[in-house]
């Protein structure tokens, strides 16, 4: 049985994925792995305004998190790593730090789902409009360079609400590759994005993630990809991890088999 590694995990926390860690160490073991990690969306502080609590975890609930994990690692053959999934806001910048000292993450994951407009945070797949998805490009970048993440996952997750592969769109997909390239920080083939809904574009059907030229301009460049499977169901944990392998063998792309926080 051929093993792999997967990086980004959710939890029932979340309220939108079913499961505990060891359901998923469980199914992880049935079917071959070198390596997991829970990435579950992160807390925020409790009077952060419209942080989407409905698909988070709370402090409160953050202890909760790393004793399931504990419990997880005794069940396990392999290494288990506690991260969590972040989006980035600047005036933030000291809580990712918390979220290592204080709240036993061994790894930040950038999971860029929203673009700050005011006061509101506004769901990606959600934009349509060219002036709010590059703003969502620089924000996203602004993350990357912060120096907090390990990924970016889901680079790719704005064609969800774009679909149309024009020049804003390659464009944007290319400001993201650079930046990657320039940090040297490897970006995430989502193996979630597979198992949605296509959506229909002029090109014709297309997953809203992964976007396959999005990944055939990367495949030309030296940025480092690691494949995911972002699992909300332990039956999809090992499997989605899979199918982004398989579709990045589409395009040559040899993926990570650990990401730099477990070699370091």
């Amino acid at each position: 049985m051929k093993s792999i590694s997967n990086f980004h995990t959710h939890t029932e926390l979340c309220h939108h994925a079913k499961g505990q860690p060891v359901d998923y160490v469980n199914q992880a073991i049935l079917e071959g792995c070198t390596a997991l990690g829970f990435s579950d969306h992160c807390p925020y502080p409790e009077d952060f305004f419209d942080y989407w609590p409905e698909i988070r975890m709370t402090t409160k609930e953050a202890s909760e998190y790393s004793e399931w994990i504990e419990e997880a690692k005794e069940a396990a053959m392999f290494p288990i790593y506690q991260g969590y999934e972040c989006e980035w806001e600047e005036s933030f910048v000291g809580w990712y730090d918390e979220l290592k000292a204080d709240f036993g993450a061994d790894y930040l994951v950038l999971g860029s789902h929203w673009v700050t407009d005011g006061s509101s945070h506004i769901y990606i797949p959600d934009v349509e409009s060219p002036l709010l998805l590059n703003k969502y490009i620089d924000q996203t970048i602004e993350g990357m360079r912060s120096g907090h993440f390990a990924f970016l996952a889901h680079p790719d997750l704005f064609m969800a609400g774009y679909k149309e592969w024009d020049d804003q769109a390659k464009a944007c997909s290319q400001a993201i590759l650079d930046a990657a390239s320039d940090l040297d920080l490897p970006i995430e083939i989502n193996g979630l994005g597979i198992t949605r809904t296509p959506n229909h574009t002029k090109r014709g059907m297309r997953y809203p993630y992964p976007f396959v030229e999005f990944w055939e301009m990367a495949s030309l460049t030296n940025v480092r990809v690691i494949c995911n499977s972002d699992a909300h169901n332990p039956q999809d944990v090992i499997m989605n991890a899979w199918k982004a392998r398989d579709f990045a063998s589409r395009f040559g792309i040899e993926p990570l088999e650990l990401p730099d926080f477990c070699t370091d």
